[in-house]
Formats: structure tokens, sequence, C-alpha cells
């Protein structure tokens, strides 16, 4: 399935009205679909390759090296989780991956930095912390641009998110699904879910098999061109927006049986507001077709509630 694509150029474009057609498209993908493939989204080619050399690097050190960086107590929210930690909401089986994550790197005064535990350092692998820095700061301009969009096709200012994702909880996360060395137990490498997050935004992925959920109820593989990023909505902005905007059910299968000795890299951006930021449904988007669908509670308060649904958190 070819997924609706969108040009950010035309919404950075300075053109009014490209920039509303872009406004228009953008929402109606969301409301449709869930997702989007996105062009001209401002993540260099170079720095999407080295970000993929450097994770490949990582995931192919020693069990027993990775598990250095693995820092308990930290609810996998920053350096290593090993296979089979985390599963979906409502699954019990683990997913058939191991990860890496990169978090918020507060570099002026904000007091939020003393909410955010410092990124593990990867001594094994020169310029791996400088590449996702890099990266991690070329997402977040991608996803800000791409949340004025949103909040302009909500009637909201165009500059609504801004604050709340300055100095925001995103997440950079490297996912290895590794060789599948035996018949598996399911067809299943991730299972069906949705993000936690306001908007996710996926720069390549080494192999197929994401897969999204219609609204017809049909599971369909997702394709985007190597210059493309897919992003899709999560769940904090299903409930920003009373279920206007929906978050997409969506896994990853296993490849065909002679792919089965391939590995497959992944690497999403989740993109979170700060932890105070209110997700209490806006008042546009309820009416009496449309009742509020969720109770008030900020984004720290339901991060925290997801990562205890997925095992991440005690």
């Amino acid at each position: 399935m070819a997924i609706p694509a969108v040009n950010l150029a035309d919404f950075l474009s300075g053109d009014p009205q490209l920039k509303q057609a872009f406004v228009n498209q953008l929402g109606k993908a969301y409301e449709d679909v869930g997702f989007v493939a996105v062009k001209n989204h401002g993540i260099p080619d170079e720095l999407i390759a080295d970000l993929y050399k450097y994770v490949q690097q990582f995931f192919a050190l020693p069990g027993e090296t990775k598990k250095q960086y693995e820092i308990p107590g930290l609810a996998g929210q920053r350096g290593y989780t090993s296979f089979g930690k985390e599963h979906a909401k409502g699954s019990d089986a683990p997913d058939l991956k191991e990860f890496f994550q990169f978090g918020q790197i507060v570099d002026d005064n904000d007091p939020v930095k003393s909410e955010y535990p410092d990124n593990v350092q990867v001594a094994d692998v020169p310029s791996f912390n400088t590449t996702f820095t890099k990266a991690y700061r070329a997402f977040e301009k991608s996803g800000r641009a791409l949340l004025q969009a949103i909040a302009l096709y909500l009637g909201l200012d165009e500059h609504y998110f801004d604050e709340h994702i300055h100095n925001g909880n995103s997440i950079l996360r490297a996912i290895h699904y590794p060789p599948i060395t035996q018949e598996p137990k399911s067809a299943i490498r991730a299972e069906q879910h949705e993000d936690i997050n306001l908007i996710t935004l996926l720069v390549g992925a080494s192999a197929d098999g994401l897969q999204i959920l219609t609204k017809q109820n049909e599971w369909v593989g997702v394709t985007s061109l190597p210059e493309q990023i897919v992003v899709n909505v999560g769940d904090m902005l299903q409930r920003l927006t009373n279920n206007k905007l929906k978050s997409t059910t969506h896994r990853v299968v296993n490849p065909p049986k002679e792919m089965w000795g391939t590995s497959r890299f992944s690497i999403p951006f989740f993109l979170h507001p700060k932890g105070e930021m209110s997700l209490a449904c806006l008042e546009s988007c309820i009416d009496a077709s449309h009742p509020k669908a969720f109770p008030d509670a900020t984004a720290g308060e339901y991060l925290d509630e997801r990562l205890r649904e997925i095992g991440l958190k005690k």
C-alpha cells in the first residue's frame, strides 16, 4: 500500500497556498490513514547513512559488551534493552528485538533537565553519540514543522506545540530484530500496537515488514521511497484531539523464510512533549456526536501508565 505522500518543502516554502494545501493534505491523511510519507523532510541522507552504520556496529558487539550499556532502573528510557524485554500492551509474548534509546539533551538552563537521565555514552563505537545527537536535533526540527501544520489543521495557533516540545521527552530508538534461527512461534516480530507519543518519525528500515491496520480491518504492508520518512500519529495526539486524528495500529511481521538469516534494523523517533503538557481533549474536538472520550491526564502521567503496560516499568 502506498501511503499518502506530502512534501514538507511546500509547508516551509513561504507560499500561503502551498502551505495551506500541505496542511489540508496532512490533516486528511491523518484522519483517513494515520500514516504519511514525507518528502523533503530535512534530515540529510549522509546523516541517516551514518546513523544506520553506527547502529549496526553497536548491535554487532558481543552480548556481554552490550549488557554494559543496559542500566537498571531506567525503564529502558536510556541505553540498551536486551532481547525479549518489551511486549505490546495486552500481549504477554515478548517482541523479538533488542534496542537502544537516546533521549533529550537539555543545553539551556531549563529545570526540566532534572527529570531526564543522562544519555548512555557508547565507548565501543566512536562517533555513536555525536551522530545520535545530530540526528536527534534533525528529527526534532522536522517534527516541529509537522506539528505546526497539525496545529493549523486543528484550528490552533501555528506554534501551539512549540513550547511543549522544546526540551520535550522525545526518544530516538534504534531497534535490531536479529536473524530468525528456528521455526518461530508466531509470524510477528513486534506485536500489533499503537505508539504512545504525539507523532513518530521513522527513517528507513533495512528490510520490509511494517504493516498497518486499515479502517477496513485489513493488514497492509507500508512501503516508502528511500528519500521519504514515514510519520504516524501516536496515542497522545489521539487523546488531545478526542479521536479526530487516529493513532494507527501497526506491527512488524517476519520476513519470508528465505530471508530468515537477515537482521532488520529500524530507527524511529518518538516525539514527546514535556511531561507537564496537558492531554485534556481540545474543546474544539468535542461536540454532541463526539463526546469527550478520555479522562484528563498530563503527558508524563500517561507515559508512566503505558511504560508499565508494556513491561518496561514495574
